[in-house]
């Protein structure tokens, strides 16, 4: 029954590619476009693990951390003051802008990091020492910045080169692995006071305090300690979740609500589905009323309606997932393009094929109970009329 079924399948060859083109079609918009809404979610939270630390103090109306409400240098020694706090320093985030060889400006994402701890200095050094930050007029980059900076990206920037941020010397120390910033510009380490220096002079210039707990004490008592204590926001640096305290969830979420990146994907991917859901039905429902005769002559014989529909079933599965496959099989194409040039924004979790194959098998499911509908109203006296 099953050689039988699949002979029927593969040799209507019309149909047969119709519905692997159809489901083809939705799986890879499926995937590809939930990859990439799930890879710029990522960037949103770059800032996060380039500058990694146990807590976040920010000013109180401060929701993702992107957004910079700048806070009053004393800030640093409140938190400080603290009990649950074991150190605590100041961070400068901002976007500046670089001029290079020939002239040209460039958009960077300036970090300011304190100059005797180091705290918020990147993980990974591929190039340079990490301790020559504290050398006049020195910055870290990363590797984004190495070839975007350059006169000629076939000559990336090197240690030892300069450039020039606000009309400043900045010499090149180390270069280092960083994520890929939202923004798209690459991200530039200097100390904090030398960040200052290099941004236009305002009244208030701190954009976050990093702090970590006491020995003993959670982060999240720590951070719930901090703004009892100080009246500001405190997040935990961890991991997306479901926790509104943690900075990652919450950036997170801020750009679900508040652009238009959810719908623009999201309408996507429901396309996606329409277009599989339309083409794979109509396909089917052709193929069982071509076949008709034959599943008829089937049924005159003896063979009962419940063998009939798990060969229909077992048909829509199968060119389910070889459509499925396909559409996997482009997606990887994709993303080996995306890494390749950095962009767009590509990030691949196992939930992502998971929903997809169960939505696709959905889709053929839908397909096969349309046929299975048609073929049980079918008599078996009909297939010996004239």
């Amino acid at each position: 029954m099953t050689g039988l079924a699949l002979k029927m399948l593969f040799g209507d060859t019309a149909k047969y590619l119709m519905l692997v083109a159809g489901l083809f079609l939705a799986t890879f918009l499926i995937v590809q476009q939930a990859s990439v809404f799930s890879g710029l979610m990522l960037w949103t939270t770059s800032t996060l693990k380039n500058v990694n630390a146990p807590i976040y103090v920010v000013e109180e109306r401060v929701e993702q951390v992107n957004e910079v409400n700048p806070l009053r240098d004393t800030d640093v020694a409140r938190v400080r003051s603290v009990s649950a706090v074991r150190w605590a320093m100041p961070l400068y985030s901002g976007i500046q802008r670089v001029r290079i060889d020939d002239g040209s400006l460039k958009t960077v994402q300036l970090l300011g990091i304190d100059s005797a701890s180091l705290v918020g200095a990147p993980a990974k050094m591929l190039e340079g020492n990490l301790e020559d930050l504290r050398l006049p007029n020195t910055v870290v980059i990363d590797e984004l910045a190495a070839t975007r900076l350059a006169k000629d990206p076939k000559h990336p920037i090197k240690i030892g080169d300069r450039f020039e941020i606000n009309d400043i010397e900045a010499r090149v120390v180390g270069i280092c692995l960083a994520s890929r910033s939202f923004t798209g510009g690459p991200y530039i380490w200097t100390t904090y006071e030398r960040a200052l220096q290099y941004t236009p002079a305002s009244r208030k210039m701190l954009s976050a305090v990093l702090a970590a707990p006491v020995e003993g004490m959670t982060p999240d008592a720590a951070a719930k300690e901090i703004m009892r204590t100080t009246g500001l926001r405190a997040y935990v640096n961890r991991g997306f979740g479901r926790n509104p305290d943690d900075f990652n969830t919450s950036t997170v979420w801020w750009y679900v609500r508040n652009t238009g990146i959810p719908i623009s994907f999201g309408t996507t991917v429901i396309i996606g589905f329409i277009v599989g859901t339309a083409i794979s039905c109509q396909t089917f429902y052709a193929f069982v009323l071509d076949n008709l005769k034959h599943l008829g002559a089937l049924k005159a014989m003896g063979m009962s309606n419940l063998r009939l529909s798990f060969m229909l079933l077992l048909q829509s599965a199968t060119v389910g997932s070889i459509g499925f496959g396909i559409g996997l099989l482009f997606t990887s194409f994709f993303a080996r393009w995306a890494i390749t040039n950095q962009q767009p924004p590509f990030y691949l979790s196992w939930q992502v094929p998971v929903v997809a194959f169960v939505v696709i098998q959905g889709i053929c499911m839908v397909s096969a109970l349309l046929g299975i509908i048609r073929l049980s109203l079918y008599e078996p006296a009909m297939v010996f009329r004239a």
